[in-house]
């Protein structure tokens, strides 16, 4: 086993005492880098960067270039197991990615495999090993799937959408179809994460970006259901460490107490709920992560610098708390005004730290 040398990601997680908060970004590999976007012109379209190990890998080393970022993350896409069904994954620009081939009833549902993540899916593996050696212990490196919920409402709906037409009249009507295709993904998703796991991924996140649009009665039985059943299909343990899983539901600030049951090590809170009342809601049950409004990131370096002071003062004194955007960071951000926000979580946070 590789030491790492900074390990402040992992010891937070495990809400172990840590000098200071440890901090990453979600998408901190992505278009406000010059530098990816030289990168992703080389490789000639998004897909071919993700099934490119060496290019995945230059992408993901990145931010860590630039900044003193306590984790990597994965340079992937979440959509990777609906492509590897068969479904005709296609970006268009401006439009975000497209299925060739939406599932709209029981037989498309039937007939999807659950692919091989070492056959199907290999490339993310030869990407995780890549990745993984290069990182040489740095960091440690976090692999990540979408959630079953979340990879349904794209396959259904052929894309992305605002009102779920599809995925929404799947549940109402047909509800055994849609528990069949959250069940293929969970397995599926169980399989893609313990193989991340085997080639070297040293934590875990699992997306859960549209589990939001739901109600609480169906949140609870077409979300967090099939999250917790992935949960508990991971092999939480390699290389002698203990591999952390960290659920995140965008907009689903008001479940994290339910959240907290599911046997996952910490929840990712976005920026519509304070960390405050995270803490007691989830009472002590696993860490947090989060939870800067990303569009924070267009305001001055002042504005910035109070931000980050007054989400560390809402979430106290004490381990258990990993700083983060509440979601990703947005294409136009000026990269200097990230240096600023990592800069001052460093600054100001080992006040919370002392005598902990």
């Amino acid at each position: 086993m590789t030491d790492l040398k900074n390990d402040l990601y992992l010891r937070a997680l495990a809400k172990q005492p840590v000098p200071r908060t440890p901090v990453w970004m979600m998408r901190q590999a992505g278009r406000y880098l010059p530098e990816y976007r030289a990168t992703r012109a080389k490789a000639g379209d998004f897909m071919s960067l993700c099934r490119n190990a060496e290019l995945a890998c230059e992408v993901t080393l990145q931010p860590l270039e630039r900044y003193p970022l306590d984790a990597a993350i994965l340079f992937s896409d979440i959509l990777t197991i609906p492509d590897a069904m068969g479904l005709g994954l296609y970006f268009e620009t401006g439009e975000g990615p497209k299925f060739e081939r939406p599932l709209r009833s029981m037989s498309d549902i039937e007939k999807l495999p659950v692919p091989d993540p070492e056959d199907e899916l290999g490339y993310v593996m030869n990407a995780v090993k890549t990745i993984r050696g290069a990182l040489d212990g740095r960091v440690p490196l976090i692999g990540f799937s979408g959630s079953p919920w979340t990879l349904a409402t794209y396959m259904c709906e052929g894309g992305s959408s605002k009102t779920f037409r599809y995925t929404k009249e799947l549940m109402y009507r047909h509800p055994e179809a849609l528990h069949l295709l959250l069940d293929k993904l969970a397995d599926s998703v169980i399989d893609y994460l313990n193989a991340q796991v085997a080639n070297g991924a040293q934590s875990l996140m699992i997306f859960d970006t549209w589990g939001g649009v739901l109600t609480p009665r169906d949140y609870k039985a077409f979300s967090l259901f099939y999250m917790t059943k992935i949960v508990a299909g991971l092999n939480r343990e390699n290389e002698g460490r203990k591999v952390p899983v960290t659920l995140f539901t965008k907009n689903g600030g008001q479940w994290l107490d339910q959240m907290a049951r599911s046997g996952c090590d910490a929840l990712g809170v976005d920026w519509t709920t304070d960390l405050e009342t995270a803490r007691t809601l989830v009472d002590g049950q696993v860490a947090l992560q989060g939870n800067m409004d990303p569009s924070m990131l267009y305001g001055t370096p002042e504005r910035i610098r109070e931000e980050v002071k007054r989400i560390l003062k809402s979430y106290g004194k004490g381990s258990g708390h990993v700083f983060n955007l509440g979601h990703g960071i947005h294409p136009d951000i000026d990269p200097e005004n990230v240096r600023v926000f990592i800069d001052s979580v460093a600054e100001f946070s080992a006040q919370y730290h002392q005598g902990c």
